[in-house]
């Protein structure tokens, strides 16, 4: 048992590498789940009873969540309101002097066909978006499983918040309002181009995400922004070291991820500042207002007073 424990996560390393080069990456909440599953199993082979448990009761409503967001956000184009195009390039104009960050950023580092190595940087912080939050689930659901539910009902409340946005405030992004005339009709979509060059191919499976399901005007607030803050937030106070430089390092490469997601969706095409803005906020709002109404509800369980020695505290009164 030892052993298998020792060989059994280092199995799945390998498996994972191996369904990537010869199947492509899994960009669907199923193939996801049982990518996280059967990594959480190989870490819990002597507690078998308590992964099945884990898996029916905290994992499956997690999924569910999530693969629910993903159809209700295909489903949000058009739901109740138009989509609206012009307000989100005002407001960069505003930020930044008149000009547009993406059309900028395109003018100086975008070239049609040429692969940069700061585009395969992008490429790969973007597609980080569709693992980065599982996977700290599952780290956190092995090591502390208080913090994992906190964690998931923060997510969940962002993606609540993100599909009631879309469904109010449906937002073209810069790569469809360049197609629409309303700024620079050079503007490209870069992410999928890289990919394409790359020739790296995806796997989809019965829940569709990335481009196969996505909505085109659901770009207010950026999720992927809000969700790497998030993670950033979350292991921030994790970061603890006798030593300060490490401390700072390990911190610095905390806030450079929702950084380099913000250049990523911005240079790319996929989102104005302001989108990354409003999904900064959304990310702060939902985690403090989660941990506060966490640590509130822990309150009211201390001060919940205990049934007396030997009384019965469910039986009915007596007429």
């Amino acid at each position: 048992m030892r052993a298998l424990r020792v060989v059994a996560p280092i199995a799945w390393a390998v498996a994972t590498v191996c369904f990537v080069a010869f199947e492509g990456l899994p960009l669907t909440r199923d193939w996801i789940a049982l990518w996280i599953l059967l990594g959480l199993l190989a870490l819990s082979l002597g507690d078998l009873r308590g992964w099945l448990r884990g898996a029916l009761v905290d994992w499956l409503p997690f999924f569910a969540l999530l693969a629910g967001y993903d159809l209700l956000r295909g489903a949000a184009d058009g739901l109740l309101f138009d989509p609206f195009w012009q307000p989100q390039i005002d407001a960069d104009r505003l930020l930044f002097g008149g000009a547009v960050p993406t059309v900028w950023l395109q003018e100086r580092l975008y070239e049609p066909g040429a692969l940069p190595w700061y585009g395969v940087i992008a490429w790969v912080v973007y597609m980080s978006h569709f693992f980065a939050t599982p996977l700290l689930a599952g780290i956190l659901w092995k090591l502390d499983r208080p913090r994992f539910r906190r964690f998931a009902v923060t997510v969940g409340a962002l993606a609540l918040a993100g599909f009631a946005t879309y469904a109010l405030f449906p937002a073209a992004p810069p790569w469809l309002a360049a197609q629409a005339g309303l700024i620079d009709p050079a503007t490209r979509r870069v992410i999928p181009e890289i990919w394409g060059q790359l020739g790296i191919p995806a796997r989809f499976g019965l829940v569709g995400t990335g481009y196969r399901y996505a909505n085109d005007v659901a770009a207010v607030p950026s999720l992927h922004a809000a969700y790497s803050l998030l993670i950033c937030l979350e292991l921030w106070g994790d970061a603890r070291s006798p030593r300060r430089w490490l401390r700072w390092l390990v911190r610095a490469l905390l806030v450079a991820y929702p950084l380099a997601m913000g250049f990523a969706l911005v240079w790319g095409g996929e989102h104005y500042v302001v989108d990354l803005l409003l999904g900064w906020i959304y990310a702060a709002v939902a985690f403090w207002g989660v941990r506060r109404a966490f640590a509130r509800w822990a309150r009211r369980r201390r001060r919940a007073p205990a049934p007396a020695a030997g009384s019965d505290a469910f039986s009915p009164p007596t007429p």
